[in-house]
């Protein structure tokens, strides 16, 4: 059986993930021993398909009830977060997907969405069918604001999730719960534009410590029906910084010129 192996070293950071198999694993721990050389964790996971990395990230789904716009946003030490993470469709719903991602999970979500299952449903039938379910974080909004969240019990620590009506923050590998609570807390308080409160609950995240290993991308997309290019798709909003030092802050300048570019789609803000 090929497994995923996460190695701790002390003083080091980030952790080391390799894919191997369980005999070659004992060869590596006989090694380290007798050269001297100290473990301090070892988490191992046999999966049917090993061929998945780390997304390892704290994201935000919600909806705004009275426009009808779903959004996420998301932000992780991972390069172009926002290609794996954020899945959503208007009128259906919005999924975030990630720790040891399976991005299949977000369009058979949404599939089962739009069939009119609910959010808890849809999340327990498509991981039911995942093999390495135990690996996954999933966060959940349906169109009529049912929220749900998955963390499998291999998910990196410290992870963990939080959710009310319309919103669901979640995340896996942070430096502890003041994260989560940190957005919860920032989008409750929080009025007006949805995208505008999703970016400010992923700052209000990382202040509090976000990902422990550091950052490196960002991303936000904001789905609502006929609100895309020229009234043309749901695509109202789609920014992505996939490398960059300070994403949260890149993303936040990206939705200011998205805002002198498309000033239509900014002007009704409303409130939950």
């Amino acid at each position: 059986c090929n497994c995923i192996c996460i190695i701790g070293f002390p003083n080091l950071f980030p952790i080391v993930v390799v894919k191997m198999s369980i005999s070659k694993l004992g060869m590596l721990i006989h090694l380290f021993s007798i050269s001297g050389i100290c473990l301090t964790a070892i988490r191992l996971q046999c999966m049917a398909n090993p061929e998945i990395g780390p997304v390892s990230t704290f994201s935000i789904v919600a909806r705004d009830p009275e426009s009808g716009a779903i959004g996420i946003a998301v932000a992780s030490k991972y390069l172009a977060v926002g290609s794996a993470v954020p899945w959503a469709k208007a009128q259906v719903g919005a999924i975030a997907t990630q720790s040891y991602v399976n991005t299949t999970l977000g369009s058979a979500a949404l599939a089962l969405l739009a069939q009119g299952k609910p959010a808890k449903e849809t999340i327990d039938e498509v991981l039911e069918k995942d093999p390495g379910k135990e690996l996954r974080q999933v966060g959940i909004v349906d169109s009529k604001g049912n929220s749900f969240a998955f963390t499998g019990k291999n998910c990196m620590p410290w992870a963990g999730s939080k959710k009310s009506d319309n919103l669901c923050i979640q995340g896996n590998l942070l430096t502890g719960p003041e994260v989560i609570d940190a957005m919860f807390n920032s989008f409750e308080k929080q009025r007006g534009e949805l995208s505008v409160r999703l970016i400010t609950a992923l700052a209000a995240g990382e202040k509090a410590g976000g990902d422990k290993r550091g950052k490196q991308s960002a991303a936000i997309l904001v789905v609502r029906a006929n609100r895309g290019p020229n009234g043309l798709g749901d695509r109202e909003l789609d920014l992505r910084v996939d490398d960059h030092p300070d994403p949260n802050v890149e993303l936040s300048r990206l939705l200011e010129i998205h805002k002198r570019f498309y000033p239509s789609l900014h002007r009704s803000r409303p409130t939950r």
